[in-house]
């Protein structure tokens, strides 16, 4: 199994590299046709992308071998870069489909169209000030956490409770970027929603737990009445499962890896590994389906699961799944690439046998500390008794 997961990741980074490195290129190209770059000037511009390229690989060796004041100053560093990156390559490649469109009809109509094409220069300043503007947006906006509200109706909640509030908190990656001062503005939503109870659906954390304690004390502070609940993500397993484990429970969470608990004497909760555990060998507790054999079937049943993908015959075992794992692509445009592979993206969608799935976008941020149209949220579940 360590074989395997060696591979994994040998691919991962070997695909990683080649797209990043691609765009890099790309863009290197263009700013050089654009900009019409001397030798020693693209010399420059080369070396700044080969170095930022290999920002990420910088970054984890750094926190690895425990230059941790480093790791963190050269994430901003390589990590704002990335995201700036991918939004002018975004558009820059709108721009020459542009460009090959007009340059094809001038080709068919047998006119001049030049008028209506920017000039190159001008262009690519253009397009990179709109880049980083944009991205300046979206650190704001990844900055500004909020509340989505959504009411279930539901004869299984008992009628004297009357309401029953849950906060679903996803995605924060806590770790070189998010520290404890944005997790004071969650932290701050989650007291003012008043929970009954807390769950996480994965990926809590994103780097190595060694000097995140004040994190953990931060979200012990909250203790909502009926508990604390949390199952894992992809990155709980990246960052190493152990010192993951030993973070969620340090918050207060109880962690559930293919188990169910009874909460209350009316709510039935079960949480599952997310499938990186396969690869890691590391996968705990029943399969899904089994999971919901021992539940009592007038007792409202939450399943927590990273990924938003509902098994077939699943809905049927419970009233409400609830994921993350999407950030709804984070930002704009890699939502078109997060719905190819997530038919449920973001958002709450009614299944079959009138169940709920509730996808969040998740709290925090994975790689750039922004976001572009895909706003950080928690989610106040409201169970109201009716029919």
């Amino acid at each position: 199994m360590v074989d395997n997961e060696q591979t994994v990741k040998a691919i991962f980074f070997l695909v990683f590299f080649l797209i990043y490195g691609g765009v890099h290129l790309y863009l290197f190209l263009g700013a050089n046709a654009s900009l019409a770059l001397g030798t020693r000037s693209g010399i420059s511009v080369a070396l700044l992308m080969i170095i930022m390229v290999l920002a990420p690989i910088i970054v984890h060796m750094s926190e690895k071998n425990g230059f941790e004041s480093f790791a963190v100053f050269f994430s901003w560093i390589g990590y704002l870069w990335m995201g700036t990156i991918f939004l002018l390559f975004c558009l820059s490649l709108v721009f020459d489909c542009y460009r090959i469109l007009i340059h094809m009809g001038e080709h068919i109509l047998s006119i001049d169209l030049s008028s209506i094409i920017p000039s190159a220069r001008n262009c690519f300043i253009a397009l990179l000030s709109i880049s980083i503007a944009a991205a300046l947006y979206g650190y704001i906006e990844a900055l500004n956490i909020r509340s989505e509200k959504i009411t279930i109706m539901t004869s299984k909640i008992p009628e004297e409770i009357k309401r029953f509030r849950i906060v679903q908190i996803s995605d924060l990656h806590i770790g070189l970027i998010v520290r404890e001062k944005r997790l004071k503005r969650i932290l701050k939503e989650i007291k003012a929603a008043n929970p009954d109870i807390l769950f996480s659906t994965g990926d809590l954390v994103d780097g190595q737990a060694d000097n995140m304690s004040g994190s953990a004390d931060l979200l012990r502070g909250i203790n909502p009445e009926y508990g604390k609940f949390a199952v894992t993500g992809n990155h709980e397993f990246y960052a190493g499962l152990t010192q993951s484990l030993d973070f969620t429970r340090r918050a207060g969470f109880a962690v559930l890896r293919g188990e169910g608990v009874d909460v209350g004497g009316f709510i039935n909760v079960a949480g599952v590994d997310d499938p990186t555990a396969r690869i890691y060998g590391a996968v705990e507790g029943i399969p899904e389906k089994k999971l919901f054999s021992g539940f009592s079937d007038d007792r409202f049943t939450i399943l927590l699961k990273h990924q938003p993908v509902v098994l077939k015959g699943s809905p049927a075992l419970f009233d409400l799944q609830l994921s993350g794992h999407t950030h709804k692509g984070q930002i704009f445009p890699f939502t078109l690439v997060t719905r190819l592979f997530f038919a449920f993206n973001s958002g709450c969608y009614h299944l079959d046998e009138g169940s709920v799935l509730c996808v969040s976008r998740g709290a925090g941020t994975w790689g750039p500390p922004m976001r572009f149209m895909a706003p950080p949220e928690i989610t106040i579940i409201d169970l109201v008794h009716g029919e």
